[in-house]
């Protein structure tokens, strides 16, 4: 085997993107504080063509040369909106009928390979603080929580490992529906 080089990958040009069909998945980042994080999170975005970014409270907004360390120009693809409150976007988007999922370990989540979309649906899924989580307050207003599975002695992953994880696993049960 030969690895490809970038120019045999394919891939969409920024305009392409912007105008492409995109994955009825929007993200909500819940007071993050790295910025590592949140451009690992837009890169993660741009793959699997989610709709917006949504960044809350003290999440940080592009341009920063440290989110697009990892982003790579992602923010330049990725449709972003900054909101001070998170309980406010989670209202918005559910009067727009938008199934919103916190990740998170709470009573009765359900476990992500547990987790099936439905068809016709948008759905938004939260990430919280690197140290707290999802505030209690969007966890209580979400419809769903969903929880990754995990078999070792650590309590969590890092927020990007676990977007990375979460948006493939319901963007490829989405192309199945």
């Amino acid at each position: 085997m030969r690895k490809l080089k970038n120019n045999e990958l394919d891939r969409l040009s920024v305009e392409d993107f912007k105008t492409s069909a995109k994955t009825p998945i929007s993200i909500i980042l819940d007071n993050i504080r790295s910025l590592n994080n949140i451009g690992s999170v837009f890169r993660t975005s741009d793959a699997f063509l989610v709709e917006k970014i949504y960044l809350c409270g003290i999440t940080a907004t592009p341009p920063h040369k440290d989110i697009h360390k990892t982003a790579l120009g992602s923010t330049d693809t990725v449709a972003w909106e900054y909101a001070e409150n998170t309980l406010d976007v989670v209202e918005k988007l559910k009067n727009e009928n938008v199934k919103i999922c916190a990740i998170e370990q709470a009573e009765n989540a359900t476990m992500l390979n547990d987790f099936t979309p439905e068809a016709n649906h948008k759905y938004a899924l939260v990430f919280g603080n690197e140290v707290k989580g999802v505030a209690q307050d969007v966890v209580s207003k979400s419809d769903v929580v969903i929880e990754i599975p995990q078999f070792g002695t650590k309590h969590s992953l890092n927020i990007s490992v676990s977007c990375g994880v979460v948006v493939w696993d319901v963007f490829s049960k989405l192309q199945k529906i």
